[in-house]
C-alpha cells in the first residue's frame, strides 16, 4: 500500500485511538502532574509519526519514528505506575498496555522498511 499522507499510516491511526482511550481513562484523574505526563507521551506517539512523515525524508521520518517508539515506552511505563497507584483497573491497564505494544511493533516494522 502506498502511503500518500500520514493519516494512511496504520501506526498513526492506532495511536490516535490510544490517545483517545488514554484521555477517556484519565480525564477524571486529579493527579494533574501524572495525567499531564501520560497524555503528553500518548499525543507524542501520533504527532511524531505525523511530523516525521511530513519532513519528506526517510532519514528524518525514521528519526521521528524512534522518538514515537520511545513515547510508546513512556506510556507503558506510566501505565504501570497508574496501576500501582490504583488510577486504573487491571483490565483497563491490560487493554491500554496491549494497544501500546501493538503500536510499538508496527512502528518497529515501519522503521525496518525504511
Amino acid at each position: 500500500m502506498k502511503i500518500a499522507k500520514f493519516e494512511d499510516i496504520l501506526a498513526w491511526q492506532k495511536s490516535q485511538i490510544l490517545v483517545l482511550n488514554i484521555y477517556k481513562q484519565f480525564y477524571p484523574c486529579h493527579d494533574f502532574l501524572f495525567k499531564d505526563q501520560i497524555l503528553r507521551a500518548a499525543v507524542s506517539i501520533m504527532n511524531n509519526i505525523a511530523e516525521g512523515y511530513e519532513r519528506m525524508s526517510n532519514k528524518d521520518f525514521k528519526n521521528f519514528l524512534y522518538i514515537s517508539k520511545g513515547s510508546c515506552g513512556e506510556v507503558r511505563s506510566m501505565l504501570y505506575l497508574a496501576l500501582k497507584l490504583k488510577y486504573i483497573s487491571p483490565s483497563n491497564f491490560d487493554c491500554l498496555h496491549q494497544q501500546s505494544i501493538e503500536i510499538s511493533k508496527i512502528i518497529s516494522g515501519l522503521i525496518k522498511t525504511l
